[in-house]
């Protein structure tokens, strides 16, 4: 603390316990990170206090289109509490995908729109007290794993892809986010999803490095897709 002060303008409010509207408890074992001060507040604005319990977050039946139906009535309210989500999702990877696919709509959101995002707080309301948790690890070694559909957007035929990297036993970085361009195969969707979890990976690694902790072992990133594999193995058969 004393050779940060020397070089900048800060002070030390002891034992962390509140960061960007995350609160931290700490034990023994480590830390929970939770924001259930904040999410309450989007139930409340959502007007959702005493809604019926959803399971999940969104509806694995199929994706939500973006085709004319009913346009919904206020698009800005809609923006407001698909943005609040998105802040949630710091501590909340369990809902990321679900989030991502109401995002895709902000610009002209429909009933059917709202009706999905409604389910993601509905899913937030039952579950308001998870947390998530960081705790010494043993293991100092980076694992990722990716997966991906093909052709999954209804409108744009675009693939969707997410990834997941711990640090140990630690979840330290997650993403789900739909690809800007259409993959003629599932093998090449899948590939696409290995490519950006390896660029987070070598992003994590850099950084470790800087804070002087590198990552001696090489990152092991999985897949559940074979020919996605192979292609990785074989850069010198395509381009």
């Amino acid at each position: 603390m004393s050779k940060l002060a020397n070089e900048f303008s800060m002070k030390d409010l002891g034992p962390l316990s509140s960061f960007l509207g995350i609160s931290v408890t700490r034990n023994n074992e480590g830390l929970f990170l939770n924001q259930t001060a904040y999410a309450r507040e989007i139930i409340k604005r959502a007007g959702l206090l005493n809604c019926n319990a959803a399971t999940t977050p969104v509806d694995t039946n199929g994706k939500q289109s973006a085709s004319p139906r009913n346009p919904y009535s206020d698009p800005t309210y809609y923006r407001s509490l698909a943005g609040a989500l998105q802040y949630l999702t710091f501590t909340r990877p369990d809902i990321s995908y679900a989030d991502q696919q109401i995002c895709l709509h902000m610009h002209a959101p429909h009933d059917a729109h709202m009706h999905a995002l409604k389910r993601i707080i509905r899913y937030i309301h039952d579950t308001i007290s998870l947390s998530l948790f960081i705790s010494k690890s043993a293991s100092h070694t980076l694992v990722s794993y990716t997966d991906a559909d093909w052709a999954g957007c209804p409108d744009t035929r675009r693939s969707t892809s997410g990834y997941c990297v711990y640090l140990g036993d630690n979840l330290i970085s997650w993403s789900s986010k739909r690809k800007p361009t259409v993959s003629r195969s599932s093998a090449k969707a899948e590939y696409r999803g290995v490519a950006n979890v390896v660029s987070e990976s070598c992003w994590v690694r850099n950084l470790l490095l800087e804070l002087h902790c590198p990552i001696v072992k090489a990152t092991l990133v999985y897949c559940d897709n074979v020919s996605a594999i192979y292609l990785s193995g074989n850069p010198v058969q395509h381009q």
